[in-house]
């Protein structure tokens, strides 16, 4: 088999995997949804059980996902960007923008209304408001943003945000590492 066939199908049962505890699935939950046994999703998630269209559609469909998206098949020259997004807690979703590890991350992120709990960490973040309203806590100061409004700050301080009034809040959210920090400018630059 040639090697990079090899790896595509290598591939596949850790994506399979993914793809059900994402969506926190047991193997018999996503068994008694497609009709494929425990032991042969157990095979496929392990990569001892080569996958067959016959098992890979049933779960394609299960996981709500295009059949090419299993295979990680090769870009058609399509240029369009293909978002994949994370379901969190219950109504929040996340989707990465960016598949840069270890530079500024960016995400789109919805979140549905939760208690505040208030963590620290390295890096720096950026948010800014698109939709509904973001309650910010930063140590003691707390902030609601609205649509258009943007807020920056260092990691290390204890912080939380969340929806500001029982309703979701959608917004864009940029971390990097300490130090890395956005850099507004605006108005025309003169010459």
């Amino acid at each position: 088999m040639d090697t990079g066939l090899a790896e595509i199908i290598d591939g596949i049962g850790p994506r399979l995997r993914a793809l059900r505890r994402g969506r926190g699935l047991t193997l018999a939950a996503l068994a008694a949804e497609t009709g494929v046994s425990v032991s042969i999703l157990s095979r496929l998630e392990s990569g001892r059980r080569r996958p067959t269209l016959d098992l890979l559609i049933p779960l394609a469909r299960a996981h709500r996902v295009a059949l090419d998206q299993l295979v990680d098949a090769p870009a058609t020259g399509d240029p369009r960007v293909h978002l994949r997004p994370r379901r969190r807690e219950q109504g929040n979703v996340l989707v990465p923008l960016t598949p840069y590890p270890g530079r500024v991350q960016v995400f789109k992120q919805v979140l549905a209304p939760r208690e505040p709990r208030l963590v620290s960490h390295e890096g720096y973040e950026w948010l800014y408001v698109l939709a509904g309203a973001l309650r910010l806590v930063l140590g003691e100061r707390e902030l609601t943003l609205r649509p258009g409004e943007a807020a920056e700050f260092d990691t290390a301080e204890p912080h939380w945000f969340g929806s500001a009034d029982g309703h979701a809040v959608e917004i864009l959210h940029l971390f990097g590492p300490h130090g890395d920090h956005a850099v507004v400018r605006t108005g025309t630059r003169e010459g």
